[in-house]
């Protein structure tokens, strides 16, 4: 082979490391573009579950979870808003509402029409702290270990919290409480942020002496579905566990589903309806694929943002 010959191929060669370099550099432009569109493509999950008493009306649970508000998203502000239009008899917020420090008063304002009926909720640790810029191929990694830095910059929860609050939604960290809806009594228990080590069990309310012989609901509710946490639940007798933080693995492949679950949750449950067992209890989990994304990754690969309305029914 001659000199011309060796130069030649090599010129071949580099023409075609080219070419799949071009192709690569496309074809990520294409899925982050992709990616950018499906995060404002909002769905409603719709779920039923036969777990209340005999001869109980249907009762309807709309789950929130990781809204990770920004100012400015009109679309998903108008969205949320939207959802008071379903008419639910209970509202759940498992967490991780905010994403911006100026995010609490706009999150308010498209949350308003929803704080008009009954609610719950419990802080993830976006809603303490904002999220920082890392590298986004760290989050496919493996389950996050991620601890706030020294100084992280921090959220003004309090006055989310207050605003909840002074709605009547009712705060379950590290606490619970009865209320009557519907006629029916609903134990919750919740609990803070697993992610952050910060859950405290509080047990399920107590009331009058043979208050279990009336019907009753035990519901728990949680940020992170770490499996020390649904382990707990389940063995203490609730009746349904409600969760978030997962974004439904966020990036997802089509026809695989979630890479990552962002805690120690299988993948395969990072997002959806199933049952859980511990020592020979089980208990259903709804785990919410999440509203929104931390503002510096602001893409969803098939997976939409999601709210889920669960719809309780008596078994037929």
């Amino acid at each position: 082979m001659t000199l011309n010959d060796l130069a030649g191929r090599a010129r071949t060669i580099g023409r075609g490391f080219a070419v799949t370099a071009g192709a690569g550099a496309a074809a990520g432009l294409a899925a982050a573009g992709y990616g950018l569109w499906e995060k404002n493509q909002f769905v409603l999950r719709e779920e039923t579950l036969q777990i209340l008493p005999p001869g109980r009306n249907p009762f309807r649970i709309l789950h929130l979870s990781d809204i990770h508000f920004v100012p400015g998203q009109k679309k998903k502000a108008a969205w949320l808003e939207s959802l008071a239009g379903l008419e639910p008899d209970l509202v759940v917020n498992t967490g991780d509402n905010l994403s911006h420090a100026k995010a609490v008063d706009p999150l308010l304002a498209a949350l308003r029409p929803l704080l008009e009926f009954p609610g719950v909720f419990v802080p993830g640790s976006n809603d303490y702290f904002a999220p920082s810029l890392k590298n986004p191929a760290s989050y496919l990694l493996g389950p996050s270990k991620v601890k706030p830095k020294p100084k992280p910059i921090a959220l003004d929860w309090p006055r989310l919290r207050s605003g909840f609050g002074m709605a009547g939604w009712i705060d379950l960290t590290n606490r619970h409480q009865s209320v009557v809806l519907n006629g029916m009594r609903f134990d919750f228990s919740g609990v803070d942020d697993p992610h952050l080590n910060r859950e405290r069990y509080a047990g399920w309310p107590r009331g009058t002496i043979n208050q279990d012989s009336n019907d009753h609901l035990k519901v728990a509710v949680i940020h992170a579905p770490y499996q020390r946490v649904l382990d707990h639940f389940t063995e203490s007798g609730a009746d349904l566990l409600l969760a978030g933080h997962t974004h439904g693995g966020q990036l997802c492949i089509p026809g695989y589903g979630a890479l990552v679950s962002n805690c120690d949750l299988p993948t395969w449950r990072a997002k959806g309806l199933n049952d859980w067992s511990s020592n020979g209890s089980t208990t259903p989990v709804n785990v919410s694929g999440g509203i929104g994304t931390s503002r510096f990754a602001p893409v969803r690969i098939a997976c939409k943002p999601e709210a889920v309305l669960l719809t309780l029914t008596s078994p037929s």
